[in-house]
């Protein structure tokens, strides 16, 4: 009977250890949520998200399965002018008082090549979920000075706000758009396990 209690509890070690899962966050003062549009058909205006939110479980270090959720606070949209991040905030575009959030669930992290892997998952702004496809460059797992296990990645993908309810729109005399309506992502996350 002694025999077959420690050959179950090995069992059960072992099973756990296979479904063992790595939790990770954010660094929020590592990570930046960064985002560029066309402003007159000659240049590119660059924004970012301030306050976010994000959770990664990850069955090991490859991240192949990982789940993943993200949040950020609209209000917290920074262009470096603030009366151009009032009119983001506004009816024009995200609408920040009656959505106050976007949000990103992960469908799939799948491994393409060499640290390079495709994020599926929804995204939603302004009530909107849309499905995107995000490419992912994995730079590597360290541990820092105070001992906490780290990894960083580098995303970008594009959206077109359009499909968002990000409306607002102005034509040049010469017939160019104001705003374009292209949104590229630019995103570096530093990522601590739990």
């Amino acid at each position: 009977m002694k025999h077959l209690t420690k050959i179950f509890a090995i069992l059960i070690v072992l099973a756990s250890a296979n479904f063992a899962q790595n939790e990770w966050s954010f660094d929020p003062t590592h990570t930046t949520i960064g985002f560029n549009v066309t402003h007159l058909v000659i240049t590119e205006v660059d924004g970012k998200f301030k306050s976010f939110d994000g959770k990664i479980v990850a069955k090991d270090d490859t991240f192949e399965d990982a789940k993943i959720s993200f949040t950020a606070d609209v209000n917290s949209i920074d262009t470096e002018n603030e009366k151009r991040d009032a009119h983001l905030r506004g009816e024009d575009f995200f609408n920040a008082e009656k959505f106050p959030k976007l949000s990103f669930e992960g469908k799939s992290f799948e491994k393409v090549g060499e640290k390079k892997y495709v994020l599926t998952g929804d995204l939603t702004m302004r009530g909107v979920t849309k499905e995107v496809k995000l490419d992912v460059k994995m730079n590597g797992i360290v541990t820092d000075p105070w001992g906490n296990t780290k990894a960083g990645f580098h995303i970008s993908g594009a959206l077109n706000r359009f499909d968002y309810g990000l409306n607002w729109n102005a034509l040049m005399e010469a017939g160019g758009a104001v705003v374009s309506k292209e949104v590229d992502l630019d995103m570096n996350i530093q990522l601590v396990k739990k």
